[in-house]
């Protein structure tokens, strides 16, 4: 293997061993926030309140597409992301309620 090949392996190492911190980092993210919007939708329901709030939502959407932009993420990519979770948190709030 030459010199640069060899660096080129190292710094792939690297780069994946980063990726792989990240993944862990954002699983656990994910967790500790459904843990919450799990605590939400027992307070809704106990509460009888709707399971979503579109209010709530667009503001939050409007947030992470900003976070996104400060952060050089594509910002449809961030509020694509984010409807995917508020949909899963909506479907776990109706659970509640039933």
């Amino acid at each position: 293997m030459t010199d640069d090949a060899a660096r080129a392996a190292a710094l792939l190492m690297e780069h994946r061993e980063s990726i792989d911190r990240l993944d862990a980092i954002l699983v656990y993210t994910l967790g500790e926030r459904f843990k919450h919007t799990q605590a939400v939708g027992k307070l809704k329901a106990e509460h009888d309140l709707p399971p979503s709030d579109p209010a709530r939502e667009a503001t939050q959407i409007e947030r992470l597409e900003d976070l996104a932009k400060q952060a050089h993420l594509d910002p449809e990519f961030a509020k694509a992301f984010l409807n995917f979770i508020i949909d899963e948190v909506i479907r776990h709030h109706k659970k509640h309620q039933e």
